[in-house]
């Protein structure tokens, strides 16, 4: 009973991690520079069903089937996505807000549009099947098979948060807040707002695919319905609960908000007929506004927040003040 506890808890963890990195790629794009990006599922979907594409065996009658390494699978997926986000970032950048919200959303619609569609390419709304997972050769021995799968899970999400916390404690990062909080001050300081969004939506991108491909291994797995714009509205919660701005919230809202999801799944299975279990899942997404109205009651700013201070110079530059006022003092 423990270990098959434990089994769970893996696996539960795995695909919580899965979602903290696409949660990570929105960071950099809402979080950091203030790019209302409301189709996150695209982007998703397209990591995962290039990496699919690169990385399953060769079926007749469909394109693609490559039969690549799945590192290679999951890095094509990530610049596949990040290539589609500069592209439509080059297109899209100079709108704001509510604007440039409805062109991310309309984009991510073309795309689950396209997935269900292109019969010979993505499969249609049959998906893509026999996705090589992490470890397949341990696949007979359950709980080997669980804790491996989330050492590669947890690994990608410390390299990717390693990363990322460089980046936004970087001038570049620095840039990119400064631009956030007052657009007209950074470009009187001879920066250019433009390029910089244009590279934070395509890095934002790239993490958002790379995350996506990773998910569909751990799966096995992909249709056009797994795409919808719930999932939008999943990541866009855990950033907001975890602390929009912070590398470390986005990770915990990832944790935390795939947690009531699945939790929530298991009571409506539970206690719901089957008859009626289609509708009780609705819950689920109600559960999550709940916690949502409840987190931005008491915590504003998400349960972690933004870092004040983004650079460590700053901080070293206070010390030596402390310490002169405190040696003031006792004298």
């Amino acid at each position: 009973m423990i270990l098959d506890l434990l089994s769970y808890g893996a696996f539960f963890l795995t695909m919580a991690l899965s979602y903290a990195v696409i949660c990570l790629g929105l960071n950099v794009q809402w979080g950091q520079t203030g790019l209302f990006n409301v189709g996150v599922a695209g982007f998703v979907a397209v990591g995962a069903y290039t990496s699919a594409l690169l990385t399953t065996p060769f079926i007749a009658d469909r394109i693609g089937g490559f039969g690549l390494p799945i590192v290679i699978g999951w890095l094509g997926g990530g610049l596949v996505a990040g290539l589609l986000s500069a592209a439509l970032g080059f297109i899209t950048l100079r709108l704001r807000s509510d604007y440039l919200a409805i062109a991310t959303f309309g984009a991510a619609v073309m795309i689950q549009l396209v997935l269900l569609n292109l019969l010979g390419f993505t499969g249609g709304p049959f998906g893509i099947g026999f996705i090589p997972r992490p470890f397949g050769d341990l696949a007979e021995n359950t709980d080997l098979f669980s804790y491996a799968n989330l050492a590669v899970m947890a690994a990608l999400v410390s390299v990717t948060y390693l990363v990322l916390e460089h980046l936004v404690r970087s001038p570049w990062g620095r840039v990119l807040r400064a631009i956030r909080e007052d657009e007209t001050a950074a470009r009187g300081l001879g920066k250019n707002p433009e390029a910089y969004r244009l590279q934070a939506f395509a890095i934002g991108g790239f993490v958002m695919g790379l995350g996506g491909a990773a998910q569909a291994h751990f799966i096995g797995f992909i249709a056009p319905d797994n795409y919808l714009p719930t999932l939008t509205f999943q990541v866009w919660t855990m950033l907001i609960i975890g602390g929009s701005g912070n590398m470390r919230g986005a990770i915990l809202g990832g944790v935390l908000v795939w947690g009531i999801w699945a939790v929530s799944g298991n009571v409506v299975s539970q206690f719901f007929p089957a008859s009626e279990q289609a509708r009780a899942s609705s819950l689920q997404i109600v559960l999550i506004g709940i916690a949502l109205c409840v987190v931005l009651l008491f915590r504003p700013r998400g349960i972690l927040g933004e870092n004040a201070t983004v650079s460590r110079h700053i901080k070293a530059r206070k010390k030596p003040a402390t310490g002169s006022a405190s040696l003031s003092t006792r004298t």
